[in-house]
């Protein structure tokens, strides 16, 4: 189970009893929280910070504890911020500097100078708060009571993108050939993601994978085949390219943990000796979390990953898309976004069927895919593109609707969406910033996330939604 520590902050100029009321105020604040909010993280609570040996204690439980995934500070009373400084700049996890007090109200007719001094973290807060712009650590700031629905909303999600920031440092995407062949938006520097993000990028031939299908038996397959028939409905008597992707899941099942990665990527252009391009294997891997990226774009790959897992837990929808077609009726502007053959199986309104049918790309064999059309809802699409002198996250608003009518000869699954605040804003906004054709899209995931995790991470963000006006546009294209 993920673990938040919680770490006040007070000193000893108020003596003993003080600081066995703030241990024992910030006891009951941690039981609160681990009622809260359980099902999510664990909360667990550190020796007040009194000196800055203290702080540098504190901060190495922290660092040493690999459930750990992030920390929540508060300063109960004034604690001078030269003591933290030691520690913080041995912290390397999320932190999230809450900004509370013990008690709600105040009690106006018996206030005196005990409890004021007790009571401060409006006085401490703001010299903590200090420091932390001082010495530039990337953190959030959440102010309240600590029981209001709306604190407690916020640290959760606080937790959920601490735990996706924390699964960031454990990527590792498979890449399976190199990136589609003059296309430029995929391409990036893997060793600044390694950096930065803690993603690793390695490089393995395609071969690999057709190797172990080769070698996936009997039982194998047909252990694949009886899911998808529990899962899918199969429309389609070819059985047989059904059984060849069956295959290709064996092998990526077996590649995937064998070298403990978590996402990956194949091309079109680079498939070796594969009768088919990956297209029913793939989905069924990403609705199970495993993050995928085609034409070789591991940013992708490794961003969906983290999102997927920012959004476990929740109810909707989260995983790669690409950017396709338009429906241009004036004021009823629509996307049709989804790709060759893969898109999440998540994403389905029904039950997906299994169909087999010509690609017409990559000179193989009619490769088996799932056919569905998209749930709908308000939601986010984001992308991560490398600007040369660092990343950037784009993300904009979008409301995901049912198509408007029927799409019989279009024998791949999709999704369509309208584009916030209006067709023309939106895209244009999108493409001053410099967005990708490749993204994540997530009904689960709300703007706030992005915005936390690029905050965490320390990576440029362009938002785009209903807030968006005609001279932002001028301001995203300034940016570049």
């Amino acid at each position: 189970m993920s673990k938040l520590y919680f770490i006040p902050g007070s000193q000893d100029l108020y003596g003993e009893e003080c600081l066995k009321q703030v241990a024992a105020d910030c006891a009951e604040m941690v039981g609160f929280f681990n009622e809260k909010m359980g099902d999510t993280v664990t909360f667990e609570l550190l020796p007040t910070v009194e000196t800055s040996e203290i702080c540098v204690q504190d901060m190495r439980r922290v660092m040493d504890d690999d459930d750990c995934v992030g920390v929540i500070t508060w300063m109960h009373t004034f604690s001078p911020a030269k003591m933290w400084i030691k520690g913080l700049q041995l912290l390397r996890k999320p932190l999230l500097h809450l900004h509370t007090q013990a008690n709600e109200k105040l009690p106006y007719s018996e206030i005196d100078m005990d409890f004021m001094n007790l009571n401060q973290a409006a006085h401490g807060d703001r010299e903590y708060g200090y420091i932390l712009a001082r010495l530039n650590i990337a953190h959030e700031v959440v102010a309240g009571y600590y029981q209001n629905e709306d604190v407690v909303a916020r640290i959760r999600r606080f937790a959920q993108v601490a735990k996706a920031v924390a699964h960031s440092h454990n990527i590792r995407v498979s890449t399976f050939g190199n990136n589609m062949r003059d296309v430029a938006v995929t391409d990036g520097n893997r060793l600044e993601c390694e950096i930065k993000y803690g993603w690793e990028i390695k490089y393995w031939g395609i071969g690999e994978i057709d190797t172990l299908a080769e070698n996936a038996t009997e039982a194998e397959i047909g252990g694949k085949m009886a899911e998808y028939a529990e899962k899918y409905t199969m429309a389609t008597d070819r059985t047989d390219a059904v059984r060849e992707q069956a295959r290709y899941e064996v092998a990526f099942d077996k590649f995937i943990a064998a070298n403990k990665c978590t996402a990956f990527t194949d091309n079109f252009q680079d498939l070796y000796g594969m009768k088919q391009l990956p297209g029913l294997a793939v989905q069924n891997l990403m609705a199970k979390g495993i993050g995928f990226g085609p034409e070789g774009d591991y940013k992708i790959a490794a961003f969906s990953a983290v999102l997927m897992k920012m959004a476990e837990g929740r109810k909707g929808a989260t995983g790669f898309i690409e950017d396709y077609t338009y429906d241009l009726t004036e004021g009823h502007e629509l996307e049709l976004a989804s790709h060759m053959l893969e898109v999440p199986a998540s994403f389905a309104a029904s039950k997906p069927e299994i169909q087999v049918n010509p690609l017409g790309i990559g000179g193989k064999a009619d490769p088996a895919r799932l056919v569905f059309d998209g749930v709908t809802g308000d939601g986010i699409q984001c992308t991560l593109v490398d600007m040369g002198d660092h990343f950037r996250i784009i993300c904009a608003d979008i409301e995901l609707v049912k198509q408007p009518e029927p799409m019989p000869k279009l024998p791949v699954a999709r999704i369509m969406y309208r584009h916030k605040p209006n067709f023309r804003i939106g895209t244009e906004a999108w493409c001053y910033a410099g967005g990708a054709h490749h993204s994540v899209v997530s009904t689960a995931l709300t703007r706030a996330d992005i915005a936390m995790f690029a905050r965490l991470t320390g990576t440029e963000l362009i938002a785009i939604g209903d807030d968006t006006t005609e001279a932002d546009l001028q301001k995203f294209f300034m940016k570049n």
